[in-house]
């Protein structure tokens, strides 16, 4: 659970992106930033027996940065106005595919898993893995456990099939993807009790063959 002076930190954030605030509030943000960590820490530490390549990967690894990269944006706001991480092997700068969690007040926060934009080889090496085992992706994902939490697959897509694929083969839908991703609202209400950590536990074993499937070549 997260406490709730950390989603009220996040709330008066939303409403006063601004440097000036921000200095005047800095142990404030310390003080979120350490219970994200904590929460964090205690996450991989449930997870690590279901993945074992979560086994020594720190905090502090997984959790972004509070403070926006505005040089080549439009939006000049410096700060995110979430907290998040991503549990894979490396940690945020993991090029495999992992969990995701995204605290953000006022309905906002979610669970994801699967790859975001990967390199055109990991692309590459995922879409050969769909065309050889397709069945079994599909049998993943129609799974009812599977699908009750996660509906689609989601990510921004090609608009043909790719180099070397047929447009009619029965796995275009997913070979035409950039990204592979699932996800799954958190509710407000979640955030500051005892069973967040156990729901999140629990999405990410019904995630996690999924994930197995996207990282077969990297193993």
């Amino acid at each position: 659970m997260l406490e709730a002076s950390t989603l009220q930190f996040l709330k008066e954030l939303t409403k006063n992106n601004d440097r000036v605030w921000f200095d005047a509030h800095r142990d404030t943000y310390q003080i979120a930033m350490k219970d994200m960590q904590s929460f964090t820490s205690t996450l991989i530490a449930a997870l690590t027996p279901i993945d074992p390549g979560l086994e020594g990967l720190e905090a502090k690894a997984c959790i972004f940065r509070l403070f926006r990269d505005v040089r080549f944006s439009k939006n000049k706001l410096p700060y995110k106005t979430n907290l998040a991480a991503y549990l894979a092997k490396g940690g945020r700068k993991s090029a495999r595919a992992g969990f995701y969690i995204h605290f953000e007040p006022n309905g906002k926060s979610f669970f994801g898993a699967g790859i975001w934009m990967p390199e055109t080889p990991a692309l590459q090496a995922i879409r050969q893995e769909i065309d050889y085992n397709w069945n079994e992706l599909n049998q993943l994902v129609i799974k009812p456990s599977f699908k009750k939490l996660f509906p689609a697959i989601e990510g921004e897509r090609l608009k043909k099939a790719p180099k070397g694929y047929a447009l009619d083969h029965p796995a275009v839908a997913y070979l035409q993807l950039k990204s592979f991703l699932v996800t799954h609202p958190i509710p407000d209400a979640l955030l500051t009790q005892k069973e967040l950590l156990k729901t999140l536990q629990s999405y990410c074993v019904a995630a996690k063959p999924f994930l197995d499937f996207l990282n077969r070549n990297f193993d």
